[in-house]
């Protein structure tokens, strides 16, 4: 395959796995660069590509593949991955600021949890992942997932109820 033959067939994919890569990753040149990265390797692999049937399936598969690889290795910071539940209040509340200060609050208790059960809450319940897409990027049977998450949402939820009920009196 020659560089105007790739440049045809797989260029186009570039915004889909900009997407991808950003869904995972929640940061932008982490996105870009894990795209860059994906192009390298499938422009190292050119000649075999021409046995590939449906070239974007590839493209998007080999991309989440890397995705999990990062998430997995431990490497890649996992607080630049979390969700600011603030912002996600301020867009949707802007006058409440109990719900703001709630949001806050159960941030501050998903950080306190073990990095274990922190990595699930996010990807769970913040990153909506599957539990198929955990067990690929945390090595973890789903059952262990299961329970590790359901032991940090019971942990999260008896330290906000004693913190609400401390702001109370």
């Amino acid at each position: 395959m020659d560089a105007e033959q790739f440049k045809k067939e797989f260029l186009p994919f570039h915004r889909k796995l900009y997407h991808i890569a950003f869904q995972f990753l929640e940061n932008e040149s982490d996105a870009e660069d894990l795209v860059q990265e994906a192009y390298l390797k499938l422009w190292n692999k050119r000649k075999e590509l021409t046995l590939i049937s449906n070239p974007e399936a590839f493209s998007v598969t080999l991309l989440k593949n890397m995705c999990y690889d990062v998430l997995r290795s431990g490497k890649y910071n996992l607080s630049r991955q979390t969700m600011d539940l603030t912002a996600v209040c301020q867009s949707s509340c802007p006058d409440d600021l109990e719900l703001k200060d709630d949001a806050h609050h159960v941030k501050t208790l998903i950080a306190q949890l073990p990095q274990q059960q922190q990595q699930i809450v996010v990807l769970r319940d913040m990153k909506e992942c599957s539990f198929d897409e955990i067990e690929k990027i945390t090595g973890l049977k789903a059952v262990n997932i299961r329970v590790l998450l359901s032991r940090a949402r019971k942990q999260i939820r008896e330290q906000f109820q004693k913190l609400n009920q401390y702001d109370y009196r």
